[in-house]
């Protein structure tokens, strides 16, 4: 009995070493190419309120491009953080982009307004996806979805699911040239 237990224990042992070690080779050889900083895409927009949002504008600036919907819960739990974090950073040369998806120009208007987001807010196009969408392994197909860009126009992270206040800070703070964190406080 105790013997038979030892090779269980043993054999379970085996299995997840050699998983882990399957895991970590292929890490190894196979880096994702976001760690290689690939260059953020070109891209036109306009925000809701008329100026432009685009790659050209935001040349030199740390920013987050953020793909959401007013109707998506984990965007719009993540929206107030991103406004406090906009507002705290936005002087230091960094912004969010939000790119509605999905949705229709009044609803993101009244979603932005009754959130008082203060970053740029663009509707999303196909252009925009497009561009956007060969930096995801097999599309943008879920939402939220963000884009880190740093100041020198890197794309440094890319997000899938909603993020803390924390989680977006230490980010913001990379994409700006900041090490560490700094504890936010509302």
């Amino acid at each position: 009995m105790m013997k038979t237990r030892m090779t269980t224990v043993f054999k379970r042992a085996a299995v997840a070493a050699s998983l882990l070690l399957a895991s970590a080779s292929g890490t190894l050889s196979a880096a994702p190419a976001v760690q290689a900083y690939p260059s953020a895409p070109s891209f036109s927009a306009v925000s809701l309120d008329g100026r432009q949002a685009g790659s050209s504008a935001l040349a030199g600036k740390a920013y987050i491009i953020n793909f959401f919907a007013s109707w998506c819960p984990p965007c719009r739990g993540e929206v107030p953080d991103m406004v406090f974090l906009q507002n705290q950073y936005v002087a230091k040369g960094f912004t969010f982009i939000g790119v509605a998806v999905s949705d229709s120009e009044p609803a993101i208007r009244e979603f932005a307004r009754q959130n008082r987001i203060s970053y740029p807010v663009v509707m999303g196009n196909d252009a925009i996806v497009k561009a956007f969408n060969g930096y995801v392994d097999g599309g943008i197909r879920a939402i939220p979805t963000s884009f880190v860009v740093n100041s020198s126009g890197k794309i440094t992270k890319i997000i899938t699911g909603a993020r803390s206040r924390e989680d977006f800070e230490k980010m913001i703070l990379q994409a700006i040239g900041k090490p560490g964190s700094t504890k936010s406080s509302l």
